[in-house]
């Protein structure tokens, strides 16, 4: 393992393989999703998706994502609660999620017409 290297089990040298080992799982998509949207969450307000994550899982994908720097925790003056925020890494994703909403709208819509379709 090089000094950059972290403990993530790269599955191949594929720069898209190595995203997905990164990006692949639906948790971290929707963390990443609702700090685009939101621009930065509490843990508490993270929980609160309507996807239901599980407070392990939530923990080990933010974890995650703040040590590949995607994320950064955010104190708020007087808080006691961190908050998490996009890195500028973590917002270069936001045209790729943007695309993925846009295409599941368009593709996925008659398999499940509730699906909000994108602009």
């Amino acid at each position: 393992m090089g000094n950059n290297d972290c403990q993530i089990e790269w599955r191949s040298q594929c720069p898209i393989s190595s995203a997905l080992d990164v990006i692949g799982d639906k948790w971290s998509l929707l963390v990443i999703r609702d700090l685009i949207i939101h621009s930065e969450r509490t843990y508490s307000q993270l929980l609160e998706s309507p996807e239901h994550i599980s407070t392990n899982i939530l923990a080990t994908r933010l974890e995650l994502l703040t040590l590949l720097k995607l994320i950064e925790r955010k104190s708020p003056l007087g808080s006691r609660n961190n908050a998490f925020k996009l890195t500028e890494a973590g917002l270069a994703l936001k045209p790729i999620i943007e695309a993925l909403g846009k295409w599941s709208g368009k593709y996925l819509y008659e398999f499940h017409s509730e699906i909000v379709k994108l602009k």
